[in-house]
This record gives structure tokens, sequence and C-alpha cells, in this order.
């Protein structure tokens, strides 16, 4: 069996799309992985991948990560920035990502014979391909083996006639940069008041001894300041994030 992990970013709705044109051999399924607390762009994306797509695209999860955190105080499985200075453990992509792919994909296959995983990493991310942890599963990166970079996805979409998705991440992600904060915030003002208040109920968490914020400063997602350079009177030369990273694996694509 061949499926597509299907994250509904830029990268893996471009691999989806190849499949549909028929560029690449279509995958039996797409799997998107539902942390149940992704935009909702871009879950209206997914919906419209849904429909357009000629193959499957199934929905699988590990249960809703928003409402995990609000409800358990010792749950805490994402990389939060801590007032000390470090960060939480990093484990909500495999809990919530990986995982429930692979719970999907077990049953499909033999031995000697995996479920093959086609990934959309491109060129310029190649740094996060891994292989598979698990027999059962053989990982690929079809977009590696066309050299396409994010920017090609890009042009490819807009070459067919396809509009550019959101980016898929969590809307809680640590990782997040500012530009990607200030377009929640100014964008989509009800997901980020909802995403402050998951902030200020992980402040503290059993088993921490440090408080823990979502955005890098240790301050209050509510209290942070996230004009431009420009917007707060300042020259920029080269507006640059200093922590702009993302989860391993399927996150953001």
């Amino acid at each position: 069996m061949k499926i597509i992990s299907l994250g509904a970013g830029v990268q893996s709705t471009t691999l989806a799309l190849l499949a549909h044109h028929k560029k690449i051999e279509p995958p039996d399924y797409a799997v998107f992985a539902d942390t149940g607390w992704e935009p909702e762009a871009v879950y209206k994306h997914l919906d419209w991948l849904e429909k357009h797509l000629s193959f499957p695209v199934v929905r699988v999860s590990a249960g809703d990560l928003k409402m995990r955190l609000l409800t358990e105080p010792e749950f805490a499985p994402v990389p939060f920035f801590t007032a000390n200075g470090g960060m939480g453990k990093r484990q909500c992509t495999y809990d919530f990502k990986i995982r429930p792919l692979q719970r999907f994909c077990k049953p499909h296959a033999s031995k000697g014979n995996p479920v093959i995983s086609q990934i959309g990493i491109s060129t310029d991310e190649w740094t996060r391909m891994n292989p598979s942890k698990v027999k059962y599963i053989e990982n690929t990166w079809p977009l590696i083996d066309l050299e396409m970079s994010r920017n090609d996805c890009m042009g490819w979409l807009k070459d067919h006639g396809y509009v550019v998705p959101p980016k898929s991440a969590c809307l809680g992600c640590p990782y997040h940069n500012d530009g990607l904060w200030r377009d929640i915030k100014n964008n989509s003002p009800e997901e980020f008041e909802e995403t402050c208040k998951v902030d200020d109920a992980i402040r503290q968490t059993i088993g921490y001894k440090a408080e823990q914020f979502m955005h890098r400063s240790c301050k209050p997602l509510r209290d942070v300041d996230f004009r431009t350079m420009e917007e707060r009177g300042q020259l920029n030369f080269l507006e640059m994030d200093a922590f702009d990273n993302e989860c391993e694996g399927m996150c953001g694509l």
C-alpha cells in the first residue's frame, strides 16, 4: 500500500496534486493526522482537497491537543519555552502526527512488504528527511526526487491554477516566528485570542518548576509586541527572527 502523509501545507498539497494529475503514481490514500488545533483555514483547505483529489483522504487522530493542554495540567508534550531559559520536551509531533499515522498503516503492512509513505519534504528542507522508525513503513520523498523546493511547489500550484495553501501548523506551536504570530493576530483575531487562553493555562504545569510560555520572549502571548521594526519606527535592513525553527517530521508540510 502507498500513502501520502498529508499535512495540508504547501509541500504535501503539491505532492497530492502531482499525484492527482498523475505526474507521480497516485497513492491508495492521503492520510491527515489531525491534532484538532490547526487554523480554520487549514481545515477549509483540507475539506477542498477531500472533494478535489481522485483518491481518498483519511483523517486520523490521537485526540484534541488543545483540549488536552487545557484540561490536563500534567500534560506537556509541546516544547514550550520555560522561564529558566530552557524548553519543554518535544513529544507532540510523535504523539499527534507520527503515531496516529503508524496505527493506520500497521494493519496494511506485511512482513517484507511495508507501507510506502510519501512525505512532502522539499529540497530546501532535506535535513528533515528521516527513515521510518518502524519496519512496517518505508519513508520516501518524491519532491526530493523531483528536485523541487518550496518555491518550486508554490510556482507549480500557481501555474496549474491552484491557490497556495496556508501554513499547516498547530496554532499554539512555539516554533512560530513573529511574522506568523503577527499574521494570526491580525487576520484571525478569534483564533489568536483562543490561543492566548491556552498560553495563560500552560503557565504552571505539574512536574515543571519553571513557568511555561508559547513565545520565546517568555512573556504572555497577548502582551508580546508583534509589530515590525518599521512599525516601531526603527530601521530594518534585514528583519530576521532569532528563532525560526520548526518541528521535525510532518509538521508544517
